[in-house]
């Protein structure tokens, strides 16, 4: 063990990782455990999904927000599906045909199962009226009546035009048939004159003949006035006789229908409309079936069945509670419904039958959860659905014809009442900017479920997790996992999580981790899965991803970057950064180095010039000036021009976990005594110099490991690192291993002075009263070469600045540019 410097001890292998004993869990395989019946992580949450659900106001739909991975379209919809065990069964809905207006199809509410119990009645009643139709109209009774009326309207008509013949006889004339109606023609001896015979009569013959057949003609126009009358009186006769026989044939067949569904107004108003228009069509009924006139045309049999069919766009038959519905793919038309239409002959058409039901109406009288990105990506989907909660029902209409872009005929189906629970799924940058920029969203959607990325580890929150791990194996059908392996999976959450006492919640990567281990543990025919499947796991899953980290640590081995992991040098040190390649970081050496001269530039960061560096960066740097400042500018101002850069470094630079390193380079050019090369630095530093905690430590510790054991382990080389992240390490077992065998150690510091006498190994000193620093420390270094800057600017007659004196503006950081995280 490497003995501690000042105050500054190194850690002891036992602090570098908390461990879960498997023994304290509990069991000895996940066989043993009960099954995960809560949702384990979430407390907020799910204590704003329950308020959601359960407040029956306008506007308490929920947005549930969280970064991915964290499993939440999975918890929701499991969620859901345990509250919606307890509440009943939505209802049916149906379209019927509106007879009065087939545009506008009519919407039935029934119970759940009575939809297609009405379809089915619908099809049965409509066979048996067909069938009873043809039987009464085929009946002796029927045509005996039919052909009573007509002999009776044959005897009057014969008895009518007998009495005319004798009539128009008496005066030599006949009554003759022609193409265009009846005529009265001269005759002799009851044989009609011809045309010639005609000619041959005298001007007073034809005289006479005319004055009486103008006597006659008005008599002949009574009578066959009196013959149509009777044709008529016949046909409304006719009419009643066949509507009469329709209301006796169907009348007896729809009242056990309408008792039926008595309870129902509307169906027994839609059971009488099909009454009356059956027996308005009566005449169709009986007609047998005929051939179809084109292909693809339906028979007038089947198109006249097709008017009295119910189409049930919503049927509940065998469920047992309120709908659960995820629609992944949420367009206008899958979330509100749509008219189908169908092209006959070149042409389009469309009826109730067509309505097709959205997701809206399926989930109905339950709960719908919808991803927020997909629902603003689909056109019109979002304002489709904030108008349908903003109503309170679902009403389809197309895009097409609100735009005016669809001249084609279609339909305006009734409304449908809505009482759904909409549970949208999404980023807090998503719910962030929809509650900024959009007027409905904090109306339509006032409940905030928030996903935490991070649960308490405790004895308990570890059981937990030992469930999910049970939950996991049975879901996938896994092989059971002892508690060593459960152990395991404990340890990777909290490194997941960066902090001993904390699990991360993100159970998508933990779920994935279990899968892959278990398949680790078929792979060597083992019945039970150990920790050692789960460690195969982890370092499989960094195989597949570590391949650029790899060829950088390769490129160090050979000297294609330089790293130095020995010796001493004046303003260089070894700083640590992140890089991240989507769901894969790893830690990166890079050297940080600064030059100083005599100026008044001040602190020239390089990366912001080359606009290389973020703003949080930039931000470090400055703060590193205004550190200088109090430190060493308090009775003599600063004549300082000096430069920082990361050297080899190509792509942008984010973060201030670096400034910590860059204030140790410059101090180092500035007082000329060399620091450590066989460490490496990482943390924040404030304007007075306390070290502050930074990200991604894990992976920046295990990253100077692999470095310094590429190009040979010493026994004194280590990183320093902020105190505030010692709670947050959870090394490998590598990296624990080394320290425990003193060839590696880590070193947890609060302030830069205690920094400085690890790199350099000199005291640093602290200001006396006078506020002056003892000789021979290093910050009396750095004050006596600043005094040497500030004489050497005096002597040369001018300010020292780049540029003729003129102070050069720094370009705003940024420009677009998406820097790596952590410097």
């Amino acid at each position: 063990m490497t003995a501690s410097v000042g105050s500054v001890s190194p850690l002891e292998a036992q602090s570098l990782r908390r461990i879960c004993d498997p023994g304290q869990l509990g069991f000895t395989t996940t066989d043993e455990l009960p099954r995960l019946e809560e949702v384990i992580g979430q407390p907020r949450a799910f204590r704003a999904m329950e308020l959601g659900t359960e407040v029956a106001g306008p506007g308490y739909n929920i947005f549930v927000l969280g970064l991915p991975g964290a499993g939440k379209t999975t918890l929701i919809r499991e969620y859901l599906e345990r509250k919606a065990a307890h509440e009943p069964v939505a209802d049916d809905w149906c379209y019927v045909n509106n007879f009065e207006n087939p545009l506008q199809p009519i919407a039935l509410r029934l119970p759940a199962g009575k939809g297609v119990e009405l379809r089915k009645d619908m099809q049965s009643l409509l066979a048996r009226c067909r069938q009873e139709i043809k039987r009464v109209f085929g009946s002796k009774e029927y045509n005996a009546e039919v052909g009573r009326l007509g002999e009776e309207h044959e005897r009057m008509a014969e008895a009518e035009f007998k009495r005319l013949n004798e009539l128009a006889a008496k005066y030599n004339f006949v009554i003759a048939r022609t193409p265009v109606g009846f005529a009265l023609v001269p005759a002799v001896n009851g044989k009609p004159l011809t045309p010639a015979d005609l000619e041959k009569l005298t001007p007073e013959q034809r005289e006479k003949l005319k004055r009486i057949e103008e006597k006659l003609q008005a008599e002949v126009k009574e009578g066959l006035a009196r013959i149509r009358e009777s044709e008529r009186a016949l046909q409304q006769k006719l009419e009643d006789l066949n509507r009469r026989v329709a209301t006796y044939a169907v009348e007896h067949l729809f009242n056990p229908a309408e008792e039926k569904y008595a309870q129902f107004p509307q169906v027994v108003a839609f059971l009488q409309a099909v009454q009356k228009d059956i027996i308005e069509h009566e005449d169709q009924f009986r007609q047998q079936g005929e051939a179809k006139p084109f292909p693809g045309l339906p028979s007038a049999e089947t198109a006249l069945t097709e008017r009295y069919e119910v189409n049930v766009v919503v049927d509940r038959s065998g469920e047992t509670h309120a709908p659960v519905v995820v629609e992944n793919q949420p367009s206008y038309f899958n979330l509100l419904g749509r008219v189908e239409h169908e092209v006959v002959m070149g042409a389009t058409r469309t009826n109730f039958r067509m309505i097709r039901a959205g997701a809206l109406h399926r989930a109905n009288g339950g709960y719908l959860v919808l991803p927020a990105r997909d629902v603003l990506l689909n056109a019109y989907a979002w304002e489709g659905l904030k108008r349908a909660l903003r109503e309170e029902c679902l009403r389809m209409i197309s895009p097409g014809v609100q735009l005016g872009l669809i001249s084609t005929v279609t339909l305006e189906p009734e409304p449908i009442p809505l009482n759904v629970k909409v549970v949208l799924i999404g980023t807090p940058t998503l719910y962030y900017l929809l509650r900024a920029y959009d007027e409905d969203f904090a109306k339509l959607f006032k409940v905030k479920a928030e996903f935490a990325t991070l649960m308490d580890r405790n004895p308990e929150t570890e059981r937990e997790y030992a469930l999910f791990v049970k939950a996991v194996v049975e879901a996938n059908e896994l092989p059971p996992f002892d508690a060593g392996a459960v152990a395991r999976v404990i340890e990777y959450g909290s490194r997941l999580a960066e902090d001993q006492g904390k699990l991360s919640t993100r159970f998508g990567k933990i779920a994935d981790l279990i899968r892959e281990a278990a398949y680790w543990a078929a792979k060597r025919e083992e019945k039970t899965v150990g920790a050692a499947a789960v460690a195969r796991a982890e370092q499989e899953s960094i195989f597949r991803s570590n391949l650029l980290e790899e060829r950088l640590q390769e490129m160090v081995q050979v000297g294609t970057i330089l790293i130095d992991v020995e010796g001493k040098a004046v303003g260089q040190v070894n700083a640590l950064s992140v890089l991240e390649l989507g769901d894969y970081a790893f830690g990166r050496p890079t050297r940080v180095t600064a030059t100083v001269h005599a100026g008044q530039d001040g602190v020239i960061d390089i990366e912001r010039e080359a606009k290389l560096g973020g703003r949080i960066h930039t931000k470090g740097v400055l703060i590193i000036s205004g550190l200088l400042g109090e430190r060493y500018g308090q009775k003599h101002p600063l004549s300082l021009s000096a430069a920082l850069t990361f050297e080899q470094s190509y792509e942008g630079v984010e973060g201030d976990s670096a400034s910590a390193a860059e204030l140790y380079a410059l101090l180092s050019a500035l007082s000329q005594v060399p620091l450590r090369q066989d460490l490496a630095v990482t943390g924040s530093v404030n304007q007075h110099g306390q070290i502050q905690a930074v990200g991604g430590i894990n992976e920046k510790i295990e990253g100077f490991y692999r470095v310094c054991k590429l190009k040979g382990l010493t026994g004194t080389q280590g990183v320093v690192i902020p105190q505030g992240n010692v709670r947050h390490l959870m090394l490998g077992a590598e990296v624990i291993q080394a320290v425990e065998e003193g060839k590696f150690h880590i070193w947890p510091i609060s302030t830069i002075d205690q920094g400085l006498e690890l790199l350099t190994g000199m005291e640093p000193g602290e200001r006396d009263e006078q506020g002056d620093y003892p000789e021979g420390t290093l910050n009396r270094a750095v004050v006596d070469r600043l005094r040497a800057f500030a004489e050497a600017v005096r002597e040369a007659g001018g300010d020292g600045r780049r540029g003729g004196g003129q102070r050069e503006e720094y370009p705003p950081a940024g420009d677009g540019e998406q820097p790596a995280r952590g410097s």
